[in-house]
């Protein structure tokens, strides 16, 4: 009865790899056709749209980084006297308020909210809704404090919004310090792999494209009418993300829309990250799994890929579970057919994970940009596959104890910047 029950759990998790691996396959494929058909991704008709558009920045404890991003958003092509910059200054200790002040004074578009330590929310979702109080503008665009953007980023996510039925739009991110170290240039290779061809993917099949946390930009009164973003969940972008399509927008994904992020240089603050959004994203598998599959706003494919998105999380833990019961089996006397099927299995496991951008992903995404010497990396992707299957199976038991327990688990544990990509910078 035990070996029974071992083979139907090996089948069923060997099975959703091979959903996963075709789902990759698929994405490749169709990004690969585009580009064939010599359609340039990210590249839209040409609309006369410029509406007013405000800006938010949650920094707290950002002084390495806060002065960049500043100075980028005087640099803007879009129209100043249509554009509303709005920094959060979530309680810092340091000088973050300081600098932003010296902005402020200089730029009439740069209102400065400061929150005291009472106010500070713990979370980034919470300073976003604060910031929001004071938006005026028709769109509401979010950075966060380390990042960089294209000069016309703007112009580039504001003309998806001609469509009435879109109510998101999200940009490209890529690394800023991807020569820093090896944990910052695969940090830049799952970037190259998640954006590149899984974001540009699923514009391209109709898919639901996800909205990240910068570089990202919504319809202020949609995001109103869903009472902002929800201060209890971790992952605030991709439960968003859902909100929006659950409400019976569209949300559309700009490739050439790049903005430049300083990213973590070392396998603690890659921890720390990954952990956060494995816990939001599980969070939000929870709270919105159902919902997708009993939407009548989504279509057929969009409820199968939304699922499968919600739920890529628990994809590592599985991993390292069937790994367990494989061995289990091989000892077991098993038929032929299903020894074969057991020594398959290492193909699908490193074929699906990562960072949840599988390597011929990566491969494929960094060859369509030219950076061919960037492949020669991807078999050190291992080392952030092994890495994500211990971040999920701790992200997950937090969470577990968090619901036994009754324990808050929203805390955001942000990453901590050093500000090290301004060297990159070509003035």
């Amino acid at each position: 009865m035990i070996i029974e029950f071992l083979e139907a759990q090996f089948l069923i998790s060997t099975a959703l790899m091979i959903v996963y691996l075709v789902r990759h396959y698929v994405f490749t494929i169709a990004v690969l056709n585009n580009t064939y058909k010599g359609k340039k991704t990210g590249v839209r008709r040409k609309a006369t749209y410029e509406p007013i558009v405000s800006i938010l920045i949650p920094a707290r404890n950002e002084e390495q980084v806060i002065g960049r991003i500043l100075q980028r958003m005087t640099e803007l092509t879009y129209s100043k006297n249509k554009m509303q910059i709005i920094v959060i200054d979530d309680a810092s200790m340091d000088n973050t308020g300081k600098i932003v002040e010296e902005y402020a004074k200089n730029y009439g578009y740069i209102k400065v909210i400061h929150r005291v330590p009472k106010e500070w929310g713990k979370v980034k979702a919470s300073a976003l809704n604060a910031g929001l109080k004071y938006a005026k503008g028709d769109i509401i665009i979010c950075f966060d404090a380390d990042y960089y953007p294209q000069v016309d980023i703007i112009e580039k996510l504001v003309t998806e919004f001609v469509d009435p039925k879109v109510g998101g739009v999200q940009g490209r991110v890529t690394v800023l310090n991807e020569p820093k170290n090896i944990v910052t240039r695969l940090v830049a290779l799952e970037r190259v792999g998640g954006y590149r061809i899984d974001q540009q993917a699923r514009d391209t099949l109709g898919l639901i494209p996800q909205l990240g946390g910068t570089a990202v930009a919504i319809r202020r009164k949609l995001l109103e009418s869903l009472d902002g973003w929800d201060e209890s969940i971790l992952a605030e972008d991709t439960d968003l993300t859902f909100r929006v399509c659950l409400a019976g927008y569209k949300i559309r994904y700009v490739n050439d829309a790049e903005c430049y992020e300083e990213a973590v240089e070392n396998w603690r603050a890659y921890w720390k990250q990954r952990c956060r959004w494995a816990k939001g994203h599980m969070q939000c598998a929870f709270k919105h799994s159902l919902k997708v599959l009993n939407s009548n706003n989504l279509l057929l494919k969009e409820k199968i890929d939304g699922l499968l998105l919600l739920n890529v999380y628990f994809m590592p833990i599985l991993v390292w579970i069937s790994w367990i019961i494989s061995v289990l089996l091989f000892f077991s006397g098993l038929p032929q057919w299903f020894n074969a099927l057991l020594t398959s299995t290492p193909i699908f496991f490193y074929s699906f994970v990562g960072n949840f951008a599988p390597f011929f992903e990566v491969g494929i995404g960094a060859y369509l940009d030219g950076r061919t010497r960037a492949c020669w990396l991807i078999p050190l992707l291992i080392l952030t596959f092994l890495y994500n299957i211990v971040i999920c199976t701790k992200a997950f038991t937090d969470l577990l104890i968090s619901k036994i327990f009754g324990k808050r688990i929203s805390t955001w544990d942000k990453t901590i910047h050093s500000g090290s990509g301004n060297s990159y910078i070509i003035n």
